[in-house]
C-alpha cells in the first residue's frame, strides 16, 4: 500500500466519548459497542475534517485488558466488531488503522510476564484486526519496549500491511521505564517499522521538541499525535488548553523535522484535523536521511549509540551463571561494547534471564543461526553480529530484529 505524505490521522477518541456519555469507568470497548453511534459519529466527523487514516477503537481490546474488566474470550469477536464500526466510519474515504495499545504487563525485573507471552496476546488481537480487513497497524502509546516489539513481531506474523509504531514519553524523552525515545526508534525502524512517533503525553511544542531530538536518528518517517495541551479541572470537567489554531501553529515545524504522518490524541476533536489539514496545505515533509558517517546505530534498551563500523568486539562472556555478573562488572570498568556467547538454546535461555543488565551496546557471537534467533529475540534492544554465520542465515535476523551486521 502506497502512501502520500503527509498523511492526516484522527484526533482523541477517549475525551471525545467523554462528550458523548461515557463516564470513564469500565470497559471503553464495551461501550462503544453499546454505543455504536458515538463512534461513528466521531469517526465521521474526523473524516470530513480530513483525516486519511482513523484509528480502530481496539486500544484496549487485547487480552489482558479485556479480562481486567471481566471480559473473557471475546478478543477476536470485540476485535472484529470495533473494527467495523470504524470502516462504516470511513466508508472508503478514509484507510483504517487497526489500534493496538499497552497491555500494562511488564518483563522481569519490573514483572513477571515473559516475553513470549507478550508476542501471544499481540498475535491474538492482531490476528483478529487482520480478519476484519484493516489496511494498517498502528502500535500506539507504548510505553516500554518490550510491548512494542512483541507487538510488532505479532503484527509481522499475520500480516505484511504497513505498521506504524508511536511511543509516549516525558518532557525529557525518556518513557515510563527510562527508555530513551531515540533507542526505541533505532530498535523499531531496524525491526521494520513503517514510521516511528510521539503520541500522547503533552502538547505540540513539547513534542516537537523531542521530534526535532529524534531526526538526527531517523531512517524512516516520524508521526506526531500530540494532545491538546495540558489537561485542567474546570468546574468539575477536564479541559485542554490548546484550542485548534495554536495546535497546528507548529505544522510547519513538525514536517521540517521530519514528520509525515499528523494527528491529535487526548483532547482534540474535529476542529484540530480541520486545522491540521488547512495548516499543510502546500507542505511537503522533509525527507528523514540521516548522516550517520559511516558508524552503526544499535541500542540498549535505554540508551541509542553510534559505533564505528571498525569498532572491536571484545572477548565474548559465556553464557554461566556469573553473566548477569560479569556484564555489570565490564560496564562498571567503562567497557565500550559488551559481548555475549551464544552457542545453543540453552544459552540463548540464559542470555534472556540475564538482558535486563545491558546498558551498553551489545554484540553477539554466535556460529548457531537458532540460538542466535533465540537471544535476538530476547533482548530488548538492537544488537551487533559477531560470528561466521552466512548472508543467508544473517539477512533474515537483520530484517526482523534489526541484527547490525
Amino acid at each position: 500500500m502506497q502512501l502520500y505524505y503527509p498523511v492526516i490521522l484522527d484526533g482523541a477518541t477517549g475525551t471525545e466519548l467523554q462528550k458523548r456519555g461515557f463516564t470513564g469507568g469500565g470497559c471503553a470497548e464495551a461501550w462503544v459497542l453499546e454505543h455504536p453511534e458515538a463512534m461513528l459519529d466521531i469517526q465521521r466527523r474526523y473524516v470530513d475534517a480530513g483525516s486519511g487514516i482513523i484509528y480502530t477503537p481496539t486500544f484496549g481490546a487485547n487480552r489482558v485488558k479485556l479480562e481486567g474488566a471481566g471480559i473473557f474470550n471475546s478478543v477476536r469477536d470485540y476485535n472484529l466488531r470495533l473494527a467495523a464500526i470504524s470502516k462504516e466510519a470511513a466508508a472508503g474515504r478514509a484507510l483504517v488503522a487497526g489500534d493496538m495499545a499497552p497491555t500494562g504487563l511488564f518483563l522481569a525485573p519490573l514483572g513477571t510476564a515473559s516475553f513470549e507471552e507478550l508476542v501471544e496476546i499481540y498475535a491474538e488481537q492482531a490476528a483478529a484486526l487482520e480478519e476484519a480487513g484493516v489496511d494498517l497497524f498502528v502500535i500506539e502509546t507504548m510505553m516500554t519496549l518490550p510491548e512494542a516489539r512483541a507487538a510488532l513481531l505479532a503484527v509481522r506474523s499475520v500480516s505484511k500491511k504497513p505498521a506504524l509504531v508511536s511511543f509516549t514519553c516525558d518532557e525529557h524523552g525518556k518513557t515510563l521505564t527510562g527508555t530513551d525515545a531515540a533507542a526505541a526508534l533505532v530498535v523499531m525502524q531496524g525491526m521494520g517499522a513503517d514510521a516511528f512517533g510521539l503520541n500522547c503525553s503533552v502538547g505540540p511544542r513539547d513534542i516537537l521538541a523531542q521530534i526535532e531530538r529524534l531526526r538526527p536518528w531517523a531512517e524512516i518517517p516520524l508521526l506526531a499525535k500530540p494532545n491538546a495541551g495540558l489537561p485542567e479541572v474546570v468546574d468539575g470537567r477536564t479541559v485542554y488548553d490548546c484550542p485548534p489554531d495554536e495546535f497546528a501553529a507548529t505544522v510547519r515545524a513538525f514536517s521540517e523535522a521530519g514528520v509525515a504522518f499528523f494527528g491529535g490524541c487526548c483532547g482534540t476533536d474535529e476542529g484540530h484535523i480541520s486545522a491540521l489539514r488547512s495548516a499543510l496545505e502546500g507542505v511537503t515533509p522533509a525527507e528523514n536521511a540521516p548522516d550517520f558517517g559511516g558508524r552503526l546505530p544499535c541500542a540498549s534498551e535505554k540508551e541509542a549509540f553510534l559505533l564505528a563500523p571498525d569498532v572491536g568486539i571484545p572477548e565474548p562472556f559465556d553464557c554461566g551463571d556469573s553473566l548477569a555478573d560479569d556484564i555489570e562488572d565490564a560496564q562498571d570498568e567503562g567497557a565500550e561494547i559488551i559481548a555475549v556467547r551464544v552457542d545453543s538454546l540453552a544459552d540463548a535461555e540464559a542470555f534472556a534471564d540475564c538482558q535486563y543488565a545491558v546498558k551498553r551496546p551489545l554484540a553477539i557471537v554466535s556460529d548457531d543461526a537458532a540460538a542466535l534467533e533465540a537471544a535476538l529475540r530476547a533482548y530488548q534492544g538492537r544488537a551487533l553480529y559477531s560470528g561466521g554465520l552466512g548472508d543467508d542465515e544473517l539477512l533474515p535476523l537483520a530484517e526482523k530484529y534489526g541484527l547490525v551486521l
